[in-house]
This record gives structure tokens, C-alpha cells and sequence, in this order.
């Protein structure tokens, strides 16, 4: 457990990732990607590349498997055909994330999600599940409205679900913290998620934790 982790305090809100962070969504993306590569005649990398390119926006994702720019709406449009349908049966909740929302919506923080999944597909997968009673505001990307990025994600949640006081990132990846540092927030890491070993710890976050009942507790230190 982390020790003297300098938190706001009081802390007032919490925005979460949702792939790697709340939800297990690791081999349904995995899978429907590996399926899309081969579709449209692209080399299919093993598990461990595929699974980095769970939680970064798919134009970074797919840079880091070698995909050529522009057969990257190729890839996204054969993924998309077969994963959108199935999404929400493919991302249940990590253990014990619904307890640690629990606790933390009984000490009254605020939550949001900010996501660089798409807006709709997010949307799915929360309101149709368990978290949904604890996530009322969900922001993920979507171009026409102007997000593309992790921090265009951050910012909307931030001001749909209008949190205002000292708020924290949680994330499972480097694009969570830097998302949130460009709004001057800090972020709390997630061991559970697809990050590679040292990942969080050198892009900043301010604490990494090995499970959601740690996580709560640090949370919970601040509120």
C-alpha cells in the first residue's frame, strides 16, 4: 500500500479509465483486433503487442503494432464490425471495483468516467452493468464533438459531470496520466490493467496500487 501519497485533500472526485482500469476488457479487444488485422490481410502480432494497444486511442494503438497509417480506418472499421455488437458482454467489471466504488460514493465522491473508447460503445458497457449507479457521467471519444484524445476525454468529463474541488485521475496507462496532466490533475495507477512493468511509475502518476480495496483506502485517506 502506498505510503504518504501527497493528495489533495479534501478530495472531492474521482474520473476513471475504463479498459484496464474498471473493466476487463483485455480479451475481447485482443481478440476482435487480431480478427480485424487478418481481415483486411495484415500480419497478426502475438498477445503481448496486442494487448498494448488496449486503453491508448486507436491511432496509437496500432502505430505500436506496425499497422500503416493509412490502413488504420481499414482496421478500425473491420474491428468495429464485429466488436461494437458483442462490447458489452466483453468488458464485466474487474473484482472488487464495484465494493471500491461503493465505498467511495457512500463517503459522497463524485465519479465520472473519461475514456478513449468510443462515446457510445462506453456508454453500453456502463449503463448496462453494475457500475451504472455510481457512473452517471460517461465521456469517452468522439470526434464530431471534438474529442479525439485522452485529454479531450478528461476535459468533457470534467465539465459534463461539472466536478469542481480537488479531483484525481485512476488509469491503468501512460495515456491516463498524461491525459490527466494536461488538466492539471494527478493520477493514481492500476497494477490489474495492461500497463508494462515501470510504465506508470515513469510517466508520473503519483501512486500505483496492486487492487481496488487499496485503492479505495488510499482514496478514502484524502476524503
Amino acid at each position: 500500500m502506498p505510503t504518504a501519497v501527497p493528495l489533495p485533500s479534501p478530495l472531492r472526485a474521482v474520473l476513471f479509465d475504463l479498459d484496464g482500469t474498471l473493466c476487463d476488457s483485455e480479451d475481447g479487444i485482443v481478440s476482435h483486433l487480431g480478427r480485424a488485422l487478418a481481415t483486411v490481410g495484415l500480419p497478426v502480432p502475438g498477445r503481448d503487442a496486442l494487448r498494448a494497444c488496449v486503453g491508448p486511442p486507436w491511432h496509437h494503438g496500432l502505430d505500436l503494432i506496425g499497422v500503416p497509417i493509412d490502413r488504420v480506418p481499414d482496421v478500425i472499421a473491420a474491428y468495429r464490425a464485429t466488436y461494437d455488437d458483442e462490447a458489452p458482454g466483453l468488458a464485466p467489471p474487474f473484482p472488487g471495483v464495484a465494493e471500491a466504488l461503493a465505498r467511495l460514493h457512500d463517503a459522497g465522491l463524485a465519479m465520472a468516467v473519461a475514456t478513449s473508447k468510443p462515446q457510445h460503445l462506453a456508454v453500453r458497457i456502463v449503463s448496462g452493468g453494475p457500475l451504472a449507479r455510481y457512473l452517471p457521467t460517461v465521456v469517452g471519444a468522439d470526434p464530431d464533438a471534438g474529442r479525439h484524445t485522452k485529454a479531450d476525454s478528461v476535459a468533457g468529463a470534467l465539465a459534463a459531470a461539472r466536478l469542481d474541488g480537488p479531483v484525481v485521475m485512476v488509469g491503468d496507462r501512460h495515456h491516463d496520466v498524461d491525459g490527466a496532466r494536461a488538466h492539471g490533475l494527478d493520477t493514481i495507477g492500476v497494477r490489474w490493467g495492461t500497463a508494462a512493468p515501470g510504465e506508470l511509475e515513469a510517466a508520473g502518476a503519483l501512486a500505483v496500487v496492486d487492487s481496488p480495496t487499496q485503492l479505495a483506502d488510499l482514496l478514502l485517506a484524502v476524503a
